[in-house]
């Protein structure tokens, strides 16, 4: 699955879609706040998961509703394999944010970890209502047709070996989900606000 300017890692699991990492827009905020998301970022772009989730815990301390912090604290522990837990956290940030299409990206990539396409789908859409032209949304929504359509199709050729049509089918949305999913770096804390991204009470 795919996102605006957020960072996009495909998971093993499905090989199909990809996540958004890190990048949601940071709010004006005093200098330790601005430390502790940048020192965050860093540390999830090393690897260093534990240390970041330490900033991210230093920041919801004073901050519990801020928006990026909730998504970092997310990408952590979808990062960590935590998916009861990454679930957990961008469900209440679609709660809390409903017009921010990356949390429902995020859950879609875990929902498809679990094989719970439909959920994935569901969660697509949602992505898509929040925001017509959010492009990440629409591609991991052709990679999730992509992977059932090759499920589908391998079932068929179970059923009968020897329809060519539906081999060749079935290798045409193979050669869809070969590209392997790169992570995309953490985007800086220092990109232009969303609309009181950081300040649900002001909604």
């Amino acid at each position: 699955m795919t996102s605006a300017p957020l960072p996009q890692p495909r998971f093993q699991a499905s090989r199909t879609l990809r996540a958004i990492v890190v990048g949601l827009a940071v709010a004006v905020a005093a200098p330790v706040f601005a430390d502790n998301l940048a020192d965050a970022q860093r540390l999830i772009k090393r690897g260093d998961y534990a240390q970041a989730l330490e900033r991210v815990n230093a920041q919801l301390a004073d901050t519990p509703n801020e928006a990026q912090a909730n998504f970092l604290k997310g990408v952590i522990y979808t990062e960590t394999n935590q998916n009861a837990e990454a679930i957990a956290v961008f469900t209440k940030l679609t709660e809390d944010y409903p017009e921010m299409p990356e949390p429902y990206n995020n859950l879609a990539v875990l929902y498809a970890r679990q094989k719970l396409y439909d959920k994935a789908r569901m969660a697509l859409e949602m992505a898509i209502q929040a925001n017509p032209s959010y492009a990440v949304a629409y591609e991991n929504l052709g990679d999730l047709h992509a992977k059932q359509a090759s499920q589908a199709y391998a079932k068929a050729v179970q059923l009968d070996a020897g329809s060519k049509r539906t081999k060749a089918k079935l290798a045409l949305a193979n050669d869809l989900l070969k590209t392997p999913a790169k992570p995309v770096p953490p985007a800086d804390t220092n990109t232009p606000p969303t609309a009181d991204a950081a300040n649900p009470a002001s909604r």
